[in-house]
C-alpha cells in the first residue's frame, strides 16, 4: 500500500501529468482538496473508488483517512492544488505517514505560478532585468513569516516577485513595495490561473489595489510584481545567439 501526493495543476482539468492522471486511475482511494482540486479530475478515479474531500477535514482525520487506507491495503490518491512544493501542507502529512510507516510518492504538477506567467504571456526572468523568481506570502492566520523573509528583504534585489496566499493583503503589499520597485512598476493579479473562472489583472504598483478593489477579488489569486512582466527594450539571451558557443552548437572562436 502507498500513498501518492500528485500536483492537480493550478486549475484546468488537462494540465496534470500524465503520470499523475494514471496513478488516480490505479488507485482504489483518492482524497482530495474539493475546495481548490478540479472536479473533473475525479472522472479519472476506477468506478467503484472511494472518493473523500478533504477541504472540511483536520489533519487528524486525513490521517486517519491514511490509516484506514493502509489496514485495508488500498493505495491512496491525494490530490493537491498546483505542485506539491510549496505551500501544499504536505510537510505535516509526510510526517504523519513516517510515524505510521506508510510508504508514499510525490508527483509534481504545474504550479500556480507558471500557469499565471502564461495567462500573462510573460517570461519571469529577463535578460540584464530580472533573473531571479521569488515566491512568497505574507504572514497570515495559518501561520506567521519567519522574522527574516519580509518582502522589503526580497523587494531589495529587485526579483520578479510572485505573492501567493496575499491578496487580502494588496494595500500593504503595494505600500511595502512601492519604496524599492517604483509606482509605475508593472503589476498583474491572476485569479484562478488557467482555470474557467480565470481574470487577469494588469497594471503597476501605483493602481492595481484599485483595481482588486474595484473587482472584489477576496480570494485565489496570486500578486505579481517586477519589470520583467512588461520588459520590452532588453538583450536577447545569448542561448540563441549565433556567435554563442555552446556545446551542441558551434560558433565564432
Amino acid at each position: 500500500m502507498t500513498v501518492h501526493f500528485i500536483g492537480a495543476g493550478p486549475g484546468a482539468a488537462d494540465l496534470i501529468t500524465v503520470r499523475g492522471r494514471d496513478l488516480i486511475a490505479r488507485c482504489p482511494v483518492c482524497l482530495y482538496a474539493g475546495s481548490i482540486v478540479p472536479r473533473e479530475l475525479l472522472g479519472y478515479c476506477p468506478p467503484s473508488a472511494r472518493i473523500v474531500d478533504t477541504a472540511s477535514l483536520s489533519l487528524d482525520e486525513i490521517d486517519a483517512e491514511f490509516a484506514k487506507a493502509h489496514g485495508d491495503g488500498h493505495d491512496v490518491a491525494r490530490l493537491h492544488s498546483g505542485d506539491l512544493s510549496i505551500y501544499s501542507a504536505l510537510a505535516e502529512q509526510l510526517r504523519r505517514l513516517d510515524g505510521r510507516g506508510i510508504p508514499y510518492t510525490l508527483t509534481p504538477g504545474v504550479p500556480a505560478f507558471a500557469a499565471a506567467a502564461a495567462a500573462l504571456q510573460c517570461e519571469l526572468t529577463v535578460p540584464e532585468v530580472a533573473q531571479s523568481v521569488v515566491l512568497t506570502r505574507v504572514s497570515g492566520r495559518a501561520s506567521r513569516m519567519p522574522e527574516g523573509e519580509k518582502l522589503a528583504h526580497f523587494a531589495a534585489s529587485g526579483a520578479t516577485l510572485v505573492i501567493h496566499l496575499a491578496i487580502h493583503a494588496i494595500d500593504n503589499i503595494v505600500k511595502e513595495l512601492a519604496p524599492f520597485y517604483g509606482a509605475d512598476c508593472p503589476a498583474a493579479v491572476v485569479v484562478q490561473a488557467s482555470s474557467p473562472a480565470q481574470l487577469i489583472l494588469r497594471g503597476t504598483l501605483g493602481d492595481i489595489a484599485a483595481q482588486v478593489a474595484a473587482a472584489k477579488i477576496e480570494r485565489t489569486a496570486l500578486i505579481l510584481v517586477g519589470r520583467a512582466l512588461a520588459a520590452r527594450d532588453f538583450r536577447d539571451s545569448a542561448l540563441y545567439d549565433a556567435e554563442y558557443r555552446r556545446r551542441f552548437r558551434g560558433g565564432a572562436a
